[in-house]
């Protein structure tokens, strides 16, 4: 609620009476102000989902560009530097997500319409032993309570995991504290574990993009959850978290890939 706080004052010059009146408006100030406001794992800064009657949500491999993003100048005469890349140069596929497809695809998430439920998996002595031990190695750093122990997990250079569906500077550390509601990142840590505790999905075998993901909502339709599959849902996002992403008939919180080699692909969050 705004209040107003007007003020008048009259000034007597050559005779004329000249009245200025300022207006301000303040914004109303909450008694407890210096009281942090504790937020749900699912209420930390993430990028913003749209609402539904301005845009339907992206499907993997249509996403739109970044903002600020432009558009590659064509190539002329007198610009040859903007001619398109030797497809001869086009990095050529692997069997550990190093493929020319986009990072951003590969942690889409990955429902997709009148696709075969994916088979959810909690036993984890089925994972390939790199991936099980990339899993353990990132739940132990995460249990410490010390983002710091994060850091040799991620990487740097080309295999970096990634943390945005979008480009980060600086440390990468540094932009998972910044997304946290506390100052040491701790909530984001938390969220790690109950991510890797969930069921997974084993994803693309047998391709360049195959993965591991947790949780298995990033693949599976949330309109075919059942009772008990809410409940783990609901240990990860609110039940408003949850009416949200129904408008959009996909998860899109938090989720973490893993490939057969056990490089830590991504852990992004958002659509």
């Amino acid at each position: 609620m705004l209040e107003k706080h007007i003020s008048a004052s009259a000034i007597a010059r050559t005779g004329i009476l000249a009245v200025a009146v300022c207006v301000f408006s303040f914004p109303a100030l909450s008694a407890d102000r210096d009281v942090p406001v504790q937020l749900a794992l699912s209420e930390i800064k993430k990028e913003d989902l749209p609402k539904a009657a301005e845009s339907a949500p992206a499907k993997p491999g249509t996403e739109q560009k970044p903002a600020g993003e432009t558009q590659k100048p064509a190539a002329s005469p007198d610009n040859p530097a903007a001619a398109p890349d030797n497809p001869d140069k086009a990095p050529a596929a692997t069997d550990d997500g190093g493929s020319g497809s986009s990072n951003s695809n590969v942690a889409m998430p990955n429902a997709k319409e009148g696709a075969p439920i994916p088979q959810v998996e909690y036993d984890v002595s089925k994972l390939p032993f790199p991936v099980q031990k990339m899993r353990e190695l990132i739940l132990t750093a995460a249990k410490s309570g010390s983002i710091e122990a994060l850091r040799p997990l991620i990487g740097s250079g080309d295999d970096v995991t990634m943390l945005s569906l979008t480009d980060i500077e600086g440390d990468p550390l540094a932009y998972l504290k910044s997304l946290a509601g506390d100052s040491d990142g701790q909530e984001i840590l938390a969220i790690l574990v109950d991510v890797l505790e969930s069921g997974y999905v084993h994803l693309d075998a047998g391709t360049p993009d195959e993965l591991y993901v947790w949780p298995y909502f990033f693949a599976y339709p949330l309109d075919k959850l059942d009772a008990k599959q809410k409940v783990e849902l609901f240990q990860i996002v609110t039940a408003g978290d949850y009416d949200e992403m129904k408008q959009f008939g996909t998860y899109v919180f938090y989720r973490l890939g893993i490939t057969p080699k056990g490089r830590w692909r991504f852990f992004v969050t958002g659509d």
